[in-house]
């Protein structure tokens, strides 16, 4: 099996990065406070990454832009449609594992 090239290498981790996205989109029932909790990472992170990479390519994206993105509509529709109140629990496992500043 062959090395890829850096195009290529670039095109494969796109398509995984489309496909993290079309799971997460698929898995609305995961909370971002469960995903944080476990993984340290969310929707909301991922769509800050997404903006700071355009912002490095020098592309005009704004947060909403870069949420919607992700999350596959508008941030507050889908607030609306699918996020939960987080439990005490969850909010203390946050508290208990976000980093240290």
């Amino acid at each position: 099996m062959s090395k890829p090239d850096e195009q290529q290498q670039i095109e494969l981790e796109a398509a995984a990065f489309r496909r993290l996205v079309a799971h997460l989109r698929e898995r609305s029932d995961v909370q971002n406070i469960d995903m944080m909790n476990l993984a340290g990472f969310c929707r909301n992170c991922l769509s800050n990454w997404y903006l700071e990479a355009a912002d490095k390519a020098g592309l005009e994206v704004t947060r909403d832009e870069s949420r919607e993105r992700i999350y596959g509509m508008p941030y507050e529709e889908w607030k609306a449609l699918h996020q939960k109140e987080a439990s005490e629990a969850q909010k203390a496992d946050f508290e208990r594992n976000k980093p240290k500043e």
